[in-house]
């Protein structure tokens, strides 16, 4: 019989896994489906790509040899199933074979039914031993995190916590305040039904996503331009603040998601279609905050399909864009004023590396942040990287970088600066790497 859980979950596998198709948009693309079976689908691709090392593991010792691809997705979907969400044992295996079956794999539905037996006969003690969170992060990955891969694999495995922004003066109720100002919800909180959502008084921010805007310091009615804007969660901390903001956005989509979120809150921003690179003002600003598309590996707590559509190749192409806004937006920064550039991700050639670039390229200067309520988030140069296993007593947060950039004072001035440090040009952890377009926004 067949099950349309497993089945949209097969669905979104094939799209994530051979289609190079975000998790989200392949479910967006999902036929009909009742709101309950749509979610465990979501929930069960989501643990297969999370854990597609782990579960690679388990079925090894079973198999005599490498199954077709769809034979092993629709392995991993029985054995996530059975031992990472808990299903019965005749569900997940019967199921499965179903699918096998479905999917004019029949010939295979004898190995798919054998092999999860044994799955099943192991049992939860399949998973001890297992260094889950080395064998569920790509070596490339792994690499390039540094002394905090561990702890960040280890946070990835859980999916995030929600958590909520508001209005100055509206306080979410029935969430846990964070140190950082926001307000945190368990993971499957329904956002609609929350008080403050009808009211135009909340929205959606991961904690680490609100820190760009909070570091600008935006004073009321400044004047702030806010490049890349969509869809708008630190545009609306910029406008709740009382700055007066620009926010510019190129893909007509992504604007209307702006747009939409904005008149849902109820703030007034001026919105320009415009690409970044080569609009200009016509007058220059005094506060900046420059949300870079990036590969948005700070959020795979979130999105589980991102290491498996990321690869070291990708990076080159989105630091190149990167290059570009950051000279754009240097030539738009008026005198005396300051830049923050941030990025949703891990990987150093997206954040350190760029603001070195900068520095040496554009006659700017680092100006170190502070950040009293998450001092482990500081690095020696004064810039902010947090990560996925960062804070963990209250459950983590998003991987971000950001820097704080000003124009480069004179020589004879330097001496007076004291919070401003020289840029220097540390060795980039992937080497050469290039290209992709997906990008995930805060």
């Amino acid at each position: 019989m067949s099950d349309p859980t497993r089945d949209s979950a097969f669905t979104l596998l094939q799209a994530v896994l051979t289609k190079n198709t975000s998790l989200d948009a392949a479910l967006d693309a999902l036929p009909p489906l009742d709101s309950r079976d749509r979610a465990a689908a979501h929930r069960l691709a989501a643990s297969v790509l999370r854990h597609s090392g782990t579960l690679d593991a388990v079925l090894e010792p079973f198999l005599l040899r490498q199954p077709p691809q769809l034979v092993r997705h629709i392995l991993w979907l029985g054995a996530a199933a059975f031992l990472l969400l808990g299903a019965p044992a005749h569900a997940a295996v019967g199921t499965a074979v179903s699918l096998a079956r479905a999917k004019k794999l029949a010939p295979f539905a004898g190995l798919v039914n054998a092999v999860l037996r044994k799955v099943v006969a192991a049992g939860p003690e399949a998973l001890e031993g297992l260094d889950m969170p080395r064998l569920d992060t790509p070596a490339w990955a792994w690499a390039s995190w540094g002394p905090n891969a561990r702890a960040i694999a280890t946070a990835h495995a859980a999916e995030a916590p929600l958590d909520i922004s508001a209005k100055p003066g509206f306080t979410p109720a029935g969430g846990t305040p964070l140190p950082t100002g926001s307000v945190r919800f368990p993971a499957g909180t329904s956002v609609p039904s929350l008080p403050g959502f009808a009211t135009g008084d909340i929205w959606v921010q991961d904690a680490a996503a609100t820190l760009p805007a909070k570091l600008l310091a935006p004073q009321p009615g400044e004047r702030v331009l806010d490049l890349c804007a969509a869809p708008g969660g630190k545009t609306a901390q910029l406008a709740a603040a009382g700055a007066l903001v620009t926010a510019v956005e190129r893909d007509p989509a992504r604007m209307g998601t702006l747009k939409g979120n904005l008149t849902r809150l109820g703030l007034d921003v001026e919105c320009i279609l415009a690409d970044a690179t080569t609009w200009r003002p016509a007058q220059k600003f005094n506060a900046i905050l420059l949300d870079a598309p990036c590969s948005a590996t700070g959020t795979i707590r979130r999105h589980p399909d991102l290491l498996h559509l990321r690869k070291p190749r990708d990076i080159q192409s989105l630091t190149q864009a990167q290059d570009a806004l950051l000279t754009a937006a240097a030539q738009m920064l008026a005198p005396g004023g300051r830049l923050i550039y941030a990025v949703c991700s891990l990987q150093p050639e997206e954040g350190e590396a760029r603001i070195d670039s900068a520095c040496a390229r554009l006659g700017l200067r680092r100006a170190p942040l502070s950040l009293p309520e998450l001092p482990e988030a500081l690095t020696p140069r004064g810039d902010v990287r947090t990560h996925p296993g960062m804070w963990p007593q209250h459950g983590g947060l998003d991987g971000f970088f950001i820097a704080r950039l000003v124009h480069a004072t004179p020589a004879s001035a330097q001496g007076a600066d004291e919070d401003i440090v020289e840029c220097s040009s540390p060795p980039c952890l992937l080497g050469e790497l290039a290209a992709s377009s997906w990008e995930t926004g805060h």
